[in-house]
């Protein structure tokens, strides 16, 4: 075993070793550092990763990645791929969502999103040139409006990025100059590494298998299951059991944390909604990262969304965090939070839905508002988590009535383009795969979900949905028990994001 699995526990070396032994089938000895030819007959390897908030997965899954990048193995990003070697095996590791992704690679893991391995750019053939040279598969090309000096920046981009577009933007170009369209892959991969894998469908799971032969889902079975699963089930459930790796070990770098503490005392059976609160109130009497919080502050909103169960709150809070802001009802302000719900094109659009889905904006998607686009109906968005982030894009921005059957009111929108609702409030579900240094959770929805004493796979709902809410804090839990919205501190602001040298600009038109 490597060096780097010395640190491992029992439970992590133990999957390690089920799945270096997938690997090599996969043609990847992590032992010996090498490469072979895959073994024939040898494919439909899917194993799953299982464990709770702190138990490691992420963990095993960075060391899994540099075992394979020092044997050689080439990983896909998703933004360009270049010449396929028949000596040479394959990596993706994918995330259900933008944000998911921009999680793993904070922690230098070179995540993309499922969507952008399903689907890959077409380069025009001069800047695939450009490609190819900055991948080392070809020399430094010559090309017309292309100065050595822009190229240098490009060069000096992918040695920091190793993002072809990016380097492209670097030397002046927008995606539109070298991306022309984007096809659903036809080659298969060898290997993907799946994070946040109880987000996913029956349907997706059934593509990426289609595409990697050996495919390991990283996974916490005490989330929530997706809204449209079959049973109220994950898709791992189905696999079996000598295909899921459990780990249960609680890491000593995690063992002082009190978020961590609180998601796993909710697994006591004894446990009531009632001494969760008085757990979470003794915590934050004497640890600053719990805080007891008396209301909702607007500030934090503008960034990361209040975490609710009903869809009643969700819409409450929105409008109270709109109204904090001074926000007019007949347009939006410049960084307002919104929640991208899909994308409303015709079939002879296919084009420009790949385009605009290629980019992040998928369902799910947060996005910050930057202001109107050039023309009437596109909106400037900044995509959270995405590594091109800034878009501008044909847009229907609904914001949803508190009154019942009312229709949502829409301050501007395009004939047709991305659809978004506000963000300043959403529901648990939807926060899955996500995470925020400051996180609130609004618990009198959570008390409310106690009192229906609803059961999900032998768990409470509110359980759930708490273990949930909680883990999405990275650094500070907000706690909140009263329906209060704290006055903002000043105006919303964009100063935080930072514009690119060219956004690309996506027609839906």
């Amino acid at each position: 075993m490597p060096q780097t699995a010395l640190t491992f526990s029992d439970d992590q070396a133990e999957a390690w070793d089920v799945i270096a032994e997938s690997l090599r089938g996969a043609g990847v000895d992590l032992f010996e550092a090498t490469t072979t030819p895959p073994r024939d007959g040898d494919g439909d390897r899917t194993l799953a990763v299982l464990g709770k908030a702190g138990s490691g997965k992420t963990m095993l899954l960075a060391r899994l990645y540099e075992a394979l990048k020092d044997a050689g193995v080439r990983v896909v990003s998703g933004d360009w791929e270049g010449r396929r070697r028949k000596d040479k095996r394959t990596l993706a590791i994918l995330a259900p969502t933008n944000k998911a992704a921009s999680v793993l690679r904070t922690r230098g893991v070179p995540a993309t999103t499922i969507h952008r391995i399903l689907y890959t750019p077409v380069y025009d053939p001069e800047y695939e040139k450009v490609a190819e040279w900055l991948a080392g598969e070809g020399e430094k090309p010559e090309i017309e409006g292309l100065s050595d000096t822009a190229l240098d920046r490009a060069w000096a981009s992918y040695q920091v990025n190793s993002s072809v577009p990016a380097a492209l933007a670097a030397a002046g170009l927008r995606g539109s100059d070298f991306i022309t369209g984007w096809k659903r892959r036809d080659d298969p991969l060898d290997i993907g590494f799946v994070d946040e894998s109880s987000m996913l469908d029956a349907k997706q799971l059934e593509d990426l298998q289609e595409i990697f032969p050996t495919l390991v889902l990283f996974g916490d079975p005490a989330q929530l299951p997706p809204v449209k699963s079959e049973g109220g089930g994950m898709v791992f459930d189905s696999l079996p059991d000598k295909h899921k790796l459990e780990l249960h070990r609680i890491h000593r770098q995690d063992a002082d944390n009190p978020i961590l503490d609180l998601a796993h005392a909710l697994a006591d059976p004894q446990l009531d909604f009632h001494g969760f609160e008085r757990m979470i109130e003794e915590i934050a009497a004497k640890d600053d990262r719990v805080v007891m919080a008396q209301r909702v502050e607007s500030d934090l909103m503008a960034r990361s969304p209040v975490l609710v169960w009903r869809n009643a709150t969700r819409i409450r809070l929105i409008h109270a965090f709109r109204a904090a802001f001074g926000a007019p009802d007949d347009e939006l302000l410049e960084g307002e939070p919104l929640i991208c719900d899909g994308i409303e094109l015709p079939l002879k659009h296919r084009k420009k839905r790949l385009d605009l889905e290629a980019r992040g904006l998928i369902k799910g998607a947060q996005v910050i508002y930057m202001g109107p686009g050039r023309r009437p109906g596109f909106s400037r968005l900044h995509v959270i988590g995405a590594e091109d982030p800034q878009v501008s894009a044909a847009s229907i921005v609904k914001i949803e009535s508190q009154v019942e059957d009312e229709e949502p009111f829409i301050p501007f929108a395009a004939r047709m383009g991305a659809t978004f609702l506000h963000g300043a409030a959403v529901t648990i579900h939807k926060a899955q795969g996500s995470q925020w240094e400051n996180v609130q959770v609004f618990a009198p929805d959570i008390y409310a979900a106690s009192r229906m004493g609803r059961v999900e796979a032998g768990q409470p709902l509110w359980k759930r949905l708490a273990y949930v809410a909680i883990t999405r804090a990275e650094e500070r839990l907000f706690w909140v028990v009263r329906n209060r919205l704290a006055r903002p501190s000043g105006t919303l602001t964009i100063a935080d994001l930072k514009a690119p040298a060219a956004p690309l600009e996506l027609e839906a038109e």
